[in-house]
């Protein structure tokens, strides 16, 4: 499924070590590298137009390559009742129609309720529209992003999923700043990257919630 491009759809799966790089508010800044090579294959800039390099506006996001081309760039439409945000291929230009948009799936709806994310047209028909959720908590960094059944008898297939970091020779879970990014073969990786910096701004961070420091006993990702 390539939506920014097809050079970001492995055939095989591919995981990302995402690392928060700011703490001023949610979504100031991430690096994404890549776990086989260990090079830097994403980084996102949210302060505006001119600073380091990124090509966000004022009150938008924008993912960058690793040379700093923009691929994305992500805002909130306003008004919205459900946190509803858009994605715009490259550096968003005026008129530009959206690649995608996301939501929380309720207005009652807490960080661990997940998001809605569909897919526009021209990528899909206006007559069927392509629906990915994402289940779980990204606050906690334990969610799963589904590509909804288009058809009678299909499934739904995982596309994505956001797991905890650990540490591979203490075993240890590592802080919520550094977490994992899967991204299923011939998913875009780009695509999965901007769904976490709309979760990061839908979800946030819940306070208090940091195990760190607690051992785990499972498969190192």
């Amino acid at each position: 499924m390539a939506i920014v491009g097809a050079e970001y759809c492995d055939p095989e799966e591919r995981a990302l070590t995402v690392r928060k790089t700011s703490h001023f508010s949610p979504g100031d800044g991430f690096a994404a590298y890549d776990s086989r090579s260990g090079r830097l294959a994403f980084r996102a800039d949210t302060y505006g137009r001119g600073h380091g390099g990124g090509a966000a506006s004022s009150g938008e996001l924008a993912l960058l390559g690793p040379a700093g081309e923009p691929l994305l760039t992500v805002r909130r439409r306003r008004p919205s009742l459900h946190q509803r945000w858009e994605g715009f291929l490259g550096a968003r230009a005026g008129g530009q129609r959206p690649l995608f948009s996301a939501r929380r799936p309720s207005i009652l709806g807490g960080a661990a309720a997940g998001a809605v994310v569909e897919l526009l047209p021209p990528l899909v028909s206006a007559s069927s529209p392509e629906l990915l959720r994402v289940d779980g908590s990204f606050p906690r960094r334990c969610c799963r992003v589904v590509a909804a059944p288009r058809a009678e008898g299909e499934k739904a297939k995982l596309v994505a999923e956001i797991k905890r970091k650990v540490d591979e020779g203490t075993r240890v879970v590592m802080g919520r700043d550094v977490f994992v990014l899967k991204v299923s073969p011939g998913f875009d990786a780009a695509f999965a990257m901007g769904i976490v910096l709309v979760l990061d701004q839908i979800a946030g961070d819940e306070p208090g919630d940091d195990a760190g420091a607690d051992a785990l006993d499972a498969k190192i990702w």
